[in-house]
């Protein structure tokens, strides 16, 4: 009797575990329902949005006529030109400085003299050079507003400028993989 009993609880048992397993299996997970991800399609941008530029972008700086090609550079606070001749001066008390920009290809080239807005610290690998900053007239985008540059000898680089985020802020947006998508 003690083995039929076992045999039967043991056959209750599996019959138990065997339907159980049945109706597992049959159970399926309750759809959960999607979470709405709101994916802005891309739309015509209206005009004051950000532009796109690329790598390398041309800057106008007035009043010349020739663009000048400039390395875009986020790291740069502040943008810089080539020039030459640098001479510093006082007019009415307050530091000025002249100095001639000439582009390397077209050879079009202007005389400045404007206000030392200030002097600050370029750090170049590891050590730091001290440049004086203006502001200067620019052509960016086909906008045209004053934006600060350091002055520099920039024969070494390849672009006479470098535009930084003090022109980049606010005004664009920049994809490297890019280049020249301004006029």
């Amino acid at each position: 009797m003690k083995k039929s009993m076992f045999s039967a609880v043991f056959l209750c048992f599996f019959a138990l575990l065997c339907g159980c397993h049945n109706r597992i299996a049959d159970i399926k997970p309750a759809i959960v329902p999607d979470v709405e991800k709101k994916v802005e399609e891309p739309k015509a941008r209206s005009k004051g949005e950000l532009d796109i530029i690329g790598a390398v972008e041309p800057i106008y700086i007035l009043p010349m006529k020739t663009p000048f090609y400039a390395r875009i550079d986020t790291g740069a606070e502040t943008s810089s030109i080539d020039v030459k001749n640098l001479t510093r001066f006082e007019r009415d008390g307050e530091k000025w400085i002249s100095f001639d920009i000439e582009h390397r290809e077209s050879h079009e080239t202007h005389h400045f003299e404007k206000k030392i807005k200030k002097r600050v610290a370029i750090r170049r690998a590891e050590e730091f050079e001290h440049r004086r900053t203006v502001d200067m007239t620019v052509k960016f985008g086909g906008k045209t507003f004053t934006a600060t540059f350091s002055l520099a000898d920039r024969t070494d680089f390849d672009y006479q400028a470098l535009v930084g985020r003090n022109i980049i802020t606010g005004r664009a947006i920049v994809d490297t993989s890019i280049s020249k998508t301004l006029r």
